[in-house]
Protein backbone atom coordinates (compact mmCIF):
# COMPACT_ATOMS: atom_id res chain seq x y z
CA UNK A 1 0.00 0.00 0.00
CA UNK A 2 2.74 2.49 0.90
CA UNK A 3 5.90 2.83 -1.17
CA UNK A 4 9.42 3.62 -0.05
CA UNK A 5 8.63 7.36 -0.19
CA UNK A 6 5.75 7.08 2.28
CA UNK A 7 5.04 5.61 5.72
CA UNK A 8 2.28 5.51 8.29
CA UNK A 9 2.76 7.21 11.67
CA UNK A 10 2.74 4.95 14.74
CA UNK A 11 0.47 5.65 17.73
CA UNK A 12 -1.97 7.74 15.71
CA UNK A 13 -5.35 8.93 17.03
CA UNK A 14 -8.05 6.43 17.97
CA UNK A 15 -10.88 8.35 16.31
CA UNK A 16 -11.38 10.72 13.35
CA UNK A 17 -8.52 13.11 12.64
CA UNK A 18 -9.57 16.77 12.46
CA UNK A 19 -6.27 18.50 11.60
CA UNK A 20 -2.58 17.95 10.89
CA UNK A 21 -0.19 20.94 11.19
CA UNK A 22 3.60 21.03 10.81
CA UNK A 23 5.87 23.20 12.95
CA UNK A 24 6.69 26.51 11.24
CA UNK A 25 10.40 26.27 12.03
CA UNK A 26 11.47 22.62 11.91
CA UNK A 27 10.73 19.96 9.33
CA UNK A 28 10.02 17.11 11.69
CA UNK A 29 7.35 18.09 14.24
CA UNK A 30 3.67 17.54 13.49
CA UNK A 31 0.60 18.38 15.59
CA UNK A 32 -2.51 16.23 15.17
CA UNK A 33 -5.94 16.96 16.66
CA UNK A 34 -8.65 14.35 16.85
CA UNK A 35 -12.19 13.41 17.81
CA UNK A 36 -10.57 11.15 20.44
CA UNK A 37 -10.23 14.39 22.52
CA UNK A 38 -6.43 14.53 22.13
CA UNK A 39 -3.78 16.66 20.51
CA UNK A 40 -0.64 14.67 19.69
CA UNK A 41 2.88 15.82 18.85
CA UNK A 42 4.82 13.58 16.49
CA UNK A 43 8.46 13.51 15.51
CA UNK A 44 7.88 12.37 11.95
CA UNK A 45 11.59 11.77 11.29
CA UNK A 46 11.77 9.20 14.08
CA UNK A 47 8.13 8.10 13.60
CA UNK A 48 7.43 8.55 17.31
CA UNK A 49 4.71 10.26 19.30
CA UNK A 50 6.45 12.74 21.59
CA UNK A 51 3.43 13.62 23.73
CA UNK A 52 -0.31 14.00 23.82
CA UNK A 53 -2.67 16.13 25.85
CA UNK A 54 -6.41 16.02 26.43
CA UNK A 55 -9.44 18.21 25.94
CA UNK A 56 -12.76 17.31 27.56
CA UNK A 57 -14.39 16.82 24.12
CA UNK A 58 -13.34 16.21 20.50
CA UNK A 59 -10.68 18.64 19.22
CA UNK A 60 -11.46 20.29 15.85
CA UNK A 61 -8.24 22.24 15.18
CA UNK A 62 -4.75 22.92 16.44
CA UNK A 63 -1.83 25.17 15.52
CA UNK A 64 1.74 25.93 16.51
CA UNK A 65 2.37 29.36 18.02
CA UNK A 66 6.11 28.70 18.12
CA UNK A 67 8.16 25.47 18.14
CA UNK A 68 7.35 24.78 21.80
CA UNK A 69 3.72 25.91 22.15
CA UNK A 70 0.57 24.51 20.58
CA UNK A 71 -2.93 25.97 20.68
CA UNK A 72 -6.10 23.94 20.23
CA UNK A 73 -9.88 24.10 20.43
CA UNK A 74 -12.96 22.02 19.75
CA UNK A 75 -16.36 20.89 20.93
CA UNK A 76 -15.72 21.88 24.57
CA UNK A 77 -15.43 25.53 23.34
CA UNK A 78 -12.21 25.92 25.36
CA UNK A 79 -9.07 27.38 23.82
CA UNK A 80 -5.99 25.72 25.28
CA UNK A 81 -2.32 26.45 24.93
CA UNK A 82 0.14 23.68 25.74
CA UNK A 83 3.83 24.02 26.56
CA UNK A 84 5.42 21.15 24.62
CA UNK A 85 8.59 21.30 26.74
CA UNK A 86 7.02 21.14 30.19
CA UNK A 87 3.78 19.32 29.17
CA UNK A 88 1.71 22.04 30.92
CA UNK A 89 -1.78 23.19 29.88
CA UNK A 90 -3.33 26.64 30.14
CA UNK A 91 -6.95 27.40 29.32
CA UNK A 92 -6.69 30.79 27.63
CA UNK A 93 -10.39 31.45 27.15
CA UNK A 94 -13.61 30.20 25.64
CA UNK A 95 -16.10 30.70 22.82
CA UNK A 96 -19.88 30.38 23.27
CA UNK A 97 -20.00 27.33 20.99
CA UNK A 98 -17.47 24.84 19.57
CA UNK A 99 -14.18 26.24 18.24
CA UNK A 100 -13.79 25.18 14.61
CA UNK A 101 -10.52 26.91 13.56
CA UNK A 102 -7.24 27.85 15.23
CA UNK A 103 -4.49 29.73 13.34
CA UNK A 104 -1.46 31.85 14.14
CA UNK A 105 -0.61 35.13 12.40
CA UNK A 106 3.15 35.79 12.72
CA UNK A 107 2.96 39.25 11.11
CA UNK A 108 0.69 40.61 13.82
CA UNK A 109 1.64 38.07 16.52
CA UNK A 110 -1.93 37.00 17.29
CA UNK A 111 -3.70 33.69 17.52
CA UNK A 112 -7.02 33.62 15.66
CA UNK A 113 -9.97 31.35 16.44
CA UNK A 114 -13.22 30.89 14.55
CA UNK A 115 -16.31 29.36 16.10
CA UNK A 116 -19.82 28.12 15.45
CA UNK A 117 -20.86 30.98 17.80
CA UNK A 118 -20.55 33.25 14.70
CA UNK A 119 -17.44 34.99 15.91
CA UNK A 120 -13.73 35.28 15.31
CA UNK A 121 -11.64 35.99 18.40
CA UNK A 122 -8.07 37.25 18.58
CA UNK A 123 -5.73 36.22 21.37
CA UNK A 124 -2.45 37.72 22.54
CA UNK A 125 -0.14 34.70 22.87
CA UNK A 126 2.31 36.48 25.19
CA UNK A 127 -0.06 37.01 28.12
CA UNK A 128 -2.02 34.87 26.94
CA UNK A 129 -5.42 36.65 26.85
CA UNK A 130 -8.35 37.65 24.65
CA UNK A 131 -7.63 40.60 22.34
CA UNK A 132 -11.05 41.10 20.78
CA UNK A 133 -14.22 39.39 19.55
CA UNK A 134 -15.53 40.06 16.04
CA UNK A 135 -19.00 39.02 14.92
CA UNK A 136 -19.33 37.12 11.64
CA UNK A 137 -22.56 36.78 9.64
CA UNK A 138 -22.81 33.00 10.16
CA UNK A 139 -21.03 30.03 11.77
CA UNK A 140 -17.31 29.99 10.95
CA UNK A 141 -16.34 26.89 8.95
CA UNK A 142 -12.79 27.76 7.90
CA UNK A 143 -10.27 30.60 8.03
CA UNK A 144 -6.80 31.39 6.76
CA UNK A 145 -4.18 34.09 7.35
CA UNK A 146 -2.52 35.93 4.44
CA UNK A 147 0.10 38.30 5.85
CA UNK A 148 -1.88 40.71 8.02
CA UNK A 149 -5.17 39.78 6.38
CA UNK A 150 -7.65 37.20 7.58
CA UNK A 151 -9.95 35.32 5.20
CA UNK A 152 -13.00 33.79 6.89
CA UNK A 153 -15.39 31.29 5.28
CA UNK A 154 -18.76 30.92 6.96
CA UNK A 155 -22.04 29.09 6.48
CA UNK A 156 -24.23 30.57 3.77
CA UNK A 157 -21.24 30.59 1.35
CA UNK A 158 -19.97 33.90 2.67
CA UNK A 159 -16.33 34.96 2.59
CA UNK A 160 -15.05 37.91 4.65
CA UNK A 161 -11.66 39.55 4.37
CA UNK A 162 -10.45 41.32 7.53
CA UNK A 163 -7.35 43.39 8.26
CA UNK A 164 -5.84 42.01 11.48
CA UNK A 165 -4.26 45.41 12.22
CA UNK A 166 -7.62 47.16 12.04
CA UNK A 167 -10.54 44.90 12.92
CA UNK A 168 -12.94 47.85 13.24
CA UNK A 169 -14.69 46.95 9.98
CA UNK A 170 -14.72 44.21 7.33
CA UNK A 171 -12.40 45.01 4.40
CA UNK A 172 -14.32 42.91 1.88
CA UNK A 173 -17.58 40.96 1.97
CA UNK A 174 -17.76 38.33 -0.72
CA UNK A 175 -19.88 35.40 -1.74
CA UNK A 176 -18.20 32.13 -2.65
CA UNK A 177 -18.03 31.65 -6.41
CA UNK A 178 -18.96 28.00 -5.81
CA UNK A 179 -22.63 27.04 -5.54
CA UNK A 180 -22.27 24.68 -2.60
CA UNK A 181 -21.14 24.88 1.03
CA UNK A 182 -17.56 26.00 1.67
CA UNK A 183 -15.33 23.34 3.21
CA UNK A 184 -11.81 24.82 3.28
CA UNK A 185 -9.98 28.10 2.54
CA UNK A 186 -6.19 28.46 2.40
CA UNK A 187 -4.22 31.59 1.49
CA UNK A 188 -1.45 31.63 -1.10
CA UNK A 189 2.00 31.89 0.53
CA UNK A 190 2.59 34.93 -1.73
CA UNK A 191 -0.44 36.51 0.02
CA UNK A 192 -2.09 37.53 -3.28
CA UNK A 193 -5.16 35.36 -2.93
CA UNK A 194 -6.68 32.16 -1.65
CA UNK A 195 -8.05 28.81 -2.71
CA UNK A 196 -11.53 27.76 -1.62
CA UNK A 197 -13.05 24.28 -1.82
CA UNK A 198 -16.64 23.09 -1.56
CA UNK A 199 -18.52 19.94 -0.58
CA UNK A 200 -19.32 19.41 -4.28
CA UNK A 201 -16.01 18.46 -5.93
CA UNK A 202 -14.90 21.97 -6.90
CA UNK A 203 -12.10 24.38 -6.11
CA UNK A 204 -11.95 28.15 -6.76
CA UNK A 205 -8.76 30.20 -7.12
CA UNK A 206 -9.48 33.74 -5.93
CA UNK A 207 -7.52 37.00 -5.68
CA UNK A 208 -7.70 39.57 -2.88
CA UNK A 209 -7.10 42.70 -4.97
CA UNK A 210 -10.64 43.90 -5.82
CA UNK A 211 -9.58 45.69 -9.04
CA UNK A 212 -11.33 44.45 -12.20
CA UNK A 213 -8.03 43.64 -13.86
CA UNK A 214 -6.99 41.23 -11.09
CA UNK A 215 -10.48 39.79 -10.57
CA UNK A 216 -10.46 38.69 -14.24
CA UNK A 217 -7.80 36.11 -13.30
CA UNK A 218 -10.00 34.13 -10.91
CA UNK A 219 -11.31 30.74 -11.96
CA UNK A 220 -12.78 27.50 -10.64
CA UNK A 221 -12.44 23.85 -11.62
CA UNK A 222 -13.98 20.46 -10.95
CA UNK A 223 -11.99 17.79 -9.10
CA UNK A 224 -12.38 14.79 -6.77
CA UNK A 225 -15.02 13.19 -9.01
CA UNK A 226 -14.99 9.51 -9.93
CA UNK A 227 -16.92 7.64 -12.61
CA UNK A 228 -18.00 4.29 -11.23
CA UNK A 229 -20.28 1.97 -13.24
CA UNK A 230 -21.04 4.84 -15.62
CA UNK A 231 -22.21 7.13 -12.80
CA UNK A 232 -20.21 10.19 -11.77
CA UNK A 233 -19.75 10.41 -8.01
CA UNK A 234 -18.94 13.86 -6.69
CA UNK A 235 -16.99 14.15 -3.42
CA UNK A 236 -16.33 16.94 -0.91
CA UNK A 237 -12.89 18.60 -1.12
CA UNK A 238 -11.99 18.65 2.57
CA UNK A 239 -8.39 19.77 2.67
CA UNK A 240 -6.01 22.22 0.98
CA UNK A 241 -2.33 22.80 1.73
CA UNK A 242 0.11 25.10 -0.05
CA UNK A 243 3.72 24.35 -0.91
CA UNK A 244 5.52 27.28 0.71
CA UNK A 245 8.23 27.50 -1.95
CA UNK A 246 6.39 26.89 -5.23
CA UNK A 247 2.90 28.32 -4.42
CA UNK A 248 1.40 25.10 -5.79
CA UNK A 249 -1.17 23.33 -3.63
CA UNK A 250 -2.47 19.90 -2.67
CA UNK A 251 -6.15 19.03 -2.30
CA UNK A 252 -7.64 16.04 -0.50
CA UNK A 253 -11.16 14.72 -0.97
CA UNK A 254 -13.64 12.21 0.37
CA UNK A 255 -12.74 10.09 -2.68
CA UNK A 256 -9.49 9.18 -0.87
CA UNK A 257 -7.29 10.95 -3.43
CA UNK A 258 -4.66 13.65 -3.06
CA UNK A 259 -3.96 15.88 -6.09
CA UNK A 260 -1.28 18.53 -6.54
CA UNK A 261 -2.20 21.56 -8.66
CA UNK A 262 -0.30 24.28 -10.48
CA UNK A 263 -2.61 27.33 -10.17
CA UNK A 264 -0.54 29.45 -12.58
CA UNK A 265 -0.71 27.07 -15.54
CA UNK A 266 -4.12 25.76 -14.42
CA UNK A 267 -3.20 22.10 -14.45
CA UNK A 268 -2.79 19.06 -12.25
CA UNK A 269 0.83 18.14 -11.59
CA UNK A 270 0.15 14.71 -10.10
CA UNK A 271 -2.24 12.43 -8.28
CA UNK A 272 -1.08 10.03 -5.58
CA UNK A 273 -2.52 6.53 -5.13
CA UNK A 274 -5.93 6.18 -3.48
CA UNK A 275 -5.82 6.22 0.33
CA UNK A 276 -7.97 3.88 2.45
CA UNK A 277 -10.70 6.47 3.15
CA UNK A 278 -11.50 10.21 3.04
CA UNK A 279 -8.67 12.76 3.19
CA UNK A 280 -9.62 14.87 6.21
CA UNK A 281 -6.55 17.13 6.44
CA UNK A 282 -3.28 17.85 4.62
CA UNK A 283 -0.12 19.73 5.57
CA UNK A 284 3.15 20.40 3.78
CA UNK A 285 6.11 20.89 6.09
CA UNK A 286 7.95 24.23 6.14
CA UNK A 287 10.39 23.44 3.31
CA UNK A 288 7.88 21.50 1.19
CA UNK A 289 9.76 18.18 1.27
CA UNK A 290 7.02 16.27 3.12
CA UNK A 291 3.26 16.10 3.03
CA UNK A 292 1.25 14.83 6.00
CA UNK A 293 -1.93 13.11 4.82
CA UNK A 294 -4.78 12.31 7.24
CA UNK A 295 -6.82 9.41 5.88
CA UNK A 296 -9.84 9.44 8.14
CA UNK A 297 -13.49 8.61 7.59
CA UNK A 298 -15.61 11.76 8.03
CA UNK A 299 -18.97 10.02 8.55
CA UNK A 300 -20.20 11.06 5.10
CA UNK A 301 -22.34 7.90 5.01
CA UNK A 302 -23.20 7.79 8.71
CA UNK A 303 -21.98 5.32 11.30
CA UNK A 304 -20.73 2.43 9.17
CA UNK A 305 -17.64 0.28 9.52
CA UNK A 306 -14.66 2.00 7.88
CA UNK A 307 -10.87 1.74 7.49
CA UNK A 308 -8.83 2.81 10.50
CA UNK A 309 -7.82 6.45 10.83
CA UNK A 310 -4.21 6.94 9.82
CA UNK A 311 -1.63 9.63 9.06
CA UNK A 312 0.75 9.04 6.19
CA UNK A 313 3.96 11.00 5.76
CA UNK A 314 4.93 11.25 2.13
CA UNK A 315 8.25 12.53 0.85
CA UNK A 316 7.53 14.77 -2.14
CA UNK A 317 9.83 15.88 -4.93
CA UNK A 318 10.07 18.99 -7.11
CA UNK A 319 8.77 16.86 -10.00
CA UNK A 320 5.49 16.51 -8.09
CA UNK A 321 5.24 20.03 -6.68
CA UNK A 322 7.01 22.51 -8.98
CA UNK A 323 5.24 24.33 -11.84
CA UNK A 324 6.59 23.12 -15.17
Amino acid sequence: MTGSNEYKLNQGPEDSISAVKFSPSTTQFLLVSSWDCTVRLFDVGGNTMRMKYQHTAPVLDCAFYDPTHSWSGGLDAQLKTHDLNTDQDTIVGTHDAPIRCVEYCPEVNVMVTGSWDRSVRLWDPRTPCNAGTFTQPEKVYTLSVAGDRLIVGTAGRRVLVWDLRNMGYVQQRRESSLKYQTRCIRAFPNKQGYVLSSIEGRVAVEYLDPSQEVQKKKYAFKCHRLKEDGIEHVYPVNAISFHSVHNTFATGGSDGFVNIWDPFNKKRLCQFHRYPTSIASLAFNNDGTMLAIASSYMHEKGDISHPEDAIFIRQVTDAETKPN
